[in-house]
């Protein structure tokens, strides 16, 4: 298990050892986090970075990463836990069969830790070997208001409670990470648990940083066309721009097909690895797409 970091530097610099890059505001944000014990709360586009640094502290921390996947109608209880019914029916049909279905003493055995099934907030709350571990809450926005305010409860305590079980606390609060897309406006009072920050694009010098960690393959100017072009895009009038991720994407597609530069050709023939809706392939590709290219160059050339 890897001691938690003594200054920000050294936390950029962990990060940057699992080929997360980031700024220093972000690098100031995740070490206050691990200091101060408070979730870090990141809000930003799809694939900008959200997730992977979750993904980047556990990695370098040497925790295990449990991950929460937020989603409309998702409940208290099914992220905490829920019972093996099948192994409480095989129970009962068992104590029945042999004579032994003693009531009270089968209701207690059915519902102990023996067919518990733990769930992502029970199982962080729980002590782990290594140390507590790295809660990833991904895209808290697709919940409704109810699931907030458990939230809110549970990372003021850091405990969850099963009726048959009781209150169950962490011995150490787990490192918390929430992210949101802003499909929706998450309530100020889970804002407020947490340290907040705004992940954006990436300017050029940093989004070339992450191409060479994560695609180190690509040559020098292929990783600059790629960068170029891709911010030239997030210029356009898409449903959806490309994120990060989808750089990085498209950087191994082009390497696959053994290219060394962008061309017009190239490029409509692996729009589908970078945009990922048909209307914005469709308005890309052609002379958009030689367009874009050519003003890319032209930045590069300055």
């Amino acid at each position: 298990m890897q001691e938690l970091p003594d200054s920000i530097d050294d936390t950029i610099a962990l990060l940057a050892g699992q080929d997360y890059i980031c700024g220093r505001d972000l690098g100031t944000l995740a070490f206050l986090s691990l200091r101060l014990g408070k979730p870090l709360f990141l809000e930003g586009e799809a694939g900008v970075g959200k997730t992977e640094i979750a993904k980047a502290l556990a990695a370098t921390l040497g925790r295990r990463l449990i991950r929460l996947q937020c989603f409309e109608g998702l409940d208290a209880g099914s992220a905490i836990y829920e019972w093996n019914f099948s192994a409480q029916m095989i129970a009962i049909r068992t104590a029945e069969a042999t004579g032994s279905a003693d009531r009270a003493a089968l209701q207690k055995e059915l519902f102990s830790e023996e067919f518990l099934i733990r769930r992502p907030l029970l199982e962080a709350m729980e002590p782990h070997p290594e140390g507590p571990p790295v809660l990833l809450i991904d895209e808290v926005d697709r919940t409704d208001e109810p699931f907030e305010a458990f939230l809110l409860e549970a990372l003021s305590d850091y405990q969850v409670t099963i009726p048959e079980l009781g209150t169950i606390r962490a011995p150490e609060p787990p490192i918390v990470v929430l992210t949101s897309n802003r499909t929706r406006e998450v309530h100020d009072a889970l804002k407020r648990r947490c340290l907040y920050h705004w992940v954006d694009y990436p300017a050029f010098d940093r989004e070339m940083e992450i191409l060479r960690a994560r695609v180190p393959e690509a040559t020098e100017t292929l990783s600059a066309e790629i960068v170029a072009f891709v911010q030239g895009l997030r210029g356009e009038d898409l449903f959806k721009n490309p994120g990060v991720a989808e750089s990085i994407d498209w950087a191994r597609c082009l390497i696959a097909l053994d290219s060394v530069s962008l061309s017009p050709e190239v490029i409509s023939d692996t729009l589908g690895g970078l945009l990922k809706y048909q209307d914005d392939i469709t308005r890309i590709a052609g002379a958009e797409a030689t367009r874009l290219l050519d003003e890319a160059k032209a930045r590069l050339a300055n």
